[in-house]
């Protein structure tokens, strides 16, 4: 609870949270546009898919960079990084031909790609160790809450003015971008270089709980997207209807969003190793239940898969940080850019199973992906490894290096 008073009581903290939920409303806007720029632009499905292409693709191979950027001169861009996402998206309404369209959509891609790993940092600055994961819990819910959102938003601002509804998203985020330029002009965000340089100088990277922390992260996201993804088609196949299986996918979403508080509170108390692996232990039950049985009490099954599969993100984010805490930039961008890109490549292979065995047996499939990640979940480094490397940071390099030769564990 006091993590909580203490996040709703930073200003800075909440604007960013509001600046992830605008920044993540775009994505979800996306598939709303598409009926209007099928009939605007002359399209068929594959061709319009570009844009949400352009847009998530650009976004997840730009954060790594610009996680770079923030190591190197802080986060004080976060807030232009939001305008410039703003601004370029309510000019997609705009564009006279498709291939400016997509332009459009590459560079606000780069808006969102920067946004990201530069808010992930300045939210590590402003709050101490001790309520961290929930804090990033928190702000990325945002982020989730605007995924979810977007669609409901983009049926009233195209509900209004068509395809040029658009401009109509220009104001929110600008106006919440001119309190993050304001409020962060001053300080930078910045991890101090000291550090750095004696981690380089030391050469010792955790290499064994890195890799486990990316792979962890690469299966939870083809998982949550590949279910998300297929869900509608599958309910769609079965004879269901649009009002049925449309809320079915979105309470995947929302599911995630209450879950990823929940795991941040007790990662707090329990740890983080310990809650990723018990959930990834619980939602192999989860996943099992949702492909199995379909109908009336998949919601409970989707209620299920959000709050266990699809809520350690935030956590794994923290772990990245703190392996890299020199480089937290980098870890950030790195981890979140590649959640996009493994629901982006994901997705096909869920795909060609499907359409080689059927879908039902495609989301049996992930069944096996979670029961193969438990174990290289269990590489992931404990509350202790991750204490005697903060020491490691604040110890003189000679001793670092001894450290680092005896380490490497993830115990």
């Amino acid at each position: 609870m006091d993590v909580l008073k203490e996040f709703f009581r930073n200003g800075r903290l909440l604007t960013l949270a509001l600046g992830h939920f605008m920044v993540d409303s775009y994505v979800g806007l996306l598939p709303v546009m598409f009926p209007l720029l099928i009939h605007r632009f002359d399209l068929n499905l594959r061709t319009v898919g570009l844009v949400t292409l352009a847009y998530t693709g650009m976004g997840a191979v730009s954060q790594p960079v610009f996680g770079l950027v923030a190591d190197r001169w802080g986060t004080r861009f976060t807030g232009l990084a939001l305008a410039w996402t703003a601004i370029s998206f309510a000019a997609a309404g705009f564009a006279p031909s498709f291939p400016i369209l997509v332009g459009i959509a590459l560079l606000s891609g780069i808006g969102s790609g920067t946004f990201h790993p530069l808010g992930a940092v300045t939210v590590r600055s402003l709050l101490p160790p001790r309520g961290l994961n929930m804090a990033m819990s928190l702000y990325v819910t945002a982020g989730t809450l605007g995924l979810a959102a977007g669609p409901l938003i983009g049926v009233a601002v195209f509900g209004l003015a068509g395809i040029k509804g658009t401009a109509l998203m220009l104001l929110p985020g600008v106006l919440i971008a001119a309190y993050l330029v304001l409020a962060m002009r001053s300080r930078a965000y910045a991890v101090p270089r000291g550090p750095r340089r004696r981690v380089a100088a030391a050469g010792a990277l955790p290499l064994i709980p890195l890799a486990a922390t990316v792979g962890v992260m690469a299966s939870r996201s083809w998982t949550t997207v590949a279910l998300q993804a297929f869900t509608p088609t599958w309910y769609q196949h079965l004879g269901y209807q649009p009002w049925f299986y449309g809320p079915l996918a979105t309470t995947i979403i929302l599911a995630s969003a209450m879950g990823a508080v929940g795991t941040g509170a007790l990662a707090d108390r329990y740890g983080r190793r310990a809650v990723i692996v018990g959930t990834m232990v619980m939602s192999v039950p989860a996943v099992w239940l949702f492909a199995a049985f379909p109908g009336v009490q998949g919601f409970l099954w989707a209620v299920l898969v959000g709050s266990l599969a699809a809520s350690t993100a935030p956590l794994m984010l923290v772990l990245a940080q703190e392996l890299l805490s020199a480089r937290a930039g980098l870890a950030s961008g790195l981890i979140m850019g590649l959640g996009f890109v493994t629901g982006a490549i994901g997705v096909p292979v869920t795909g060609a199973i499907a359409d080689r065995f059927g879908i039902q047996a495609a989301l049996f499939s992930q069944v096996l992906v979670v029961l193969i990640t438990i174990p290289v979940a269990l590489l992931l480094p404990s509350e202790p490894f991750l204490a005697r490397l903060r020491e490691r940071e604040a110890a003189p390099v000679e001793r670092k290096v001894e450290l680092a030769h005896a380490g490497g564990g993830g115990s």
